[in-house]
């Protein structure tokens, strides 16, 4: 019985108790979605700004232009641990893995806190929690 409990536990995903969250290193992330095809970015184009598919957001210049809906559509996710993040498809993973950490941001919206962790090259990765997170220089201290 112990035993079972045991491997029970060991298989729950407990919450992560007060600490410290650092901004990882974008050279250990990974690619986690595929980039979209062209075809894929027309049909979506089509379907999003389409004639009648567009009944909120009309101040969006997100349907300008399929190069528009481009800028803002063609992403992919990426990984480090638990940050997570949409990466525009247009640069290669050698330029993801080499961006340089440059800030930390943290955002509390309702009882979810974000810990944003920003690169160069337009790169943010996030790290989402329950816990109430504070700036210590470089990293955030998170108390449940």
């Amino acid at each position: 019985m112990i035993r079972r409990l045991a491997v029970f536990l060991s298989l729950v995903s407990l919450p992560a108790l007060a600490g410290e969250v650092l901004c990882p290193d974008l050279g250990a992330a990974v690619q986690v979605g595929s980039c979209a095809s062209e075809a894929e970015l027309k049909w979506g184009f089509t379907g999003y700004c389409g004639d009648n598919a567009r009944l909120y957001d009309k101040d969006d210049q997100i349907c300008l232009s399929p190069e528009n809906y481009n800028k803002v559509k063609d992403v992919s996710l990426w990984e480090v641990g638990e940050f997570q993040g949409y990466l525009h498809c247009s640069l290669s993973p050698a330029t993801v893995k080499a961006s340089k950490f440059q800030s930390l941001g943290i955002i509390r919206t309702g009882s979810m806190t974000r810990v944003v962790c920003s690169y160069d090259n337009g790169l943010d990765l996030t790290y989402r929690t329950k816990a109430v997170c504070a700036t210590q220089g470089d990293k955030a201290v998170c108390k449940d």
